[in-house]
């Protein structure tokens, strides 16, 4: 589903970031934040840990689309994702063409 006038962000914070989405007329923002996963054989894998809609624009689709950023930015990109988060783990058994992307 695409979802007019949703714009998705990404923003490094420290070592992890934070995906925001802001839709168009509204002030409230979801988010979805990383953090990187330290490994001894440094893989590029980053922790889902929390996905968060505000009431005021919930039900529209919001959580789904941060959580597809961070799958269409894993393929680009070459991380692997820890679904910590439970809407995201959620996601991650109803899309199965994801499980490469679990670390």
């Amino acid at each position: 589903m695409t979802l007019t006038g949703l714009t998705i962000t990404h923003h490094v914070q420290g070592q992890g970031g934070k995906y925001i989405a802001h839709l168009e007329g509204e002030h409230a923002t979801g988010f979805l934040e990383w953090e990187p996963v330290d490994n001894a054989r440094g893989d590029d894998i980053r922790v889902a840990t929390h996905t968060v809609v505000p009431r005021a624009i919930g039900n529209r689709g919001v959580a789904a689309a941060l959580v597809k950023r961070l799958v269409n930015d894993a393929r680009q990109q070459g991380f692997t994702i820890v679904p910590q988060c439970s809407y995201v783990d959620a996601l991650f058994d109803r899309n199965p063409d994801w499980s490469d992307l679990r670390a």
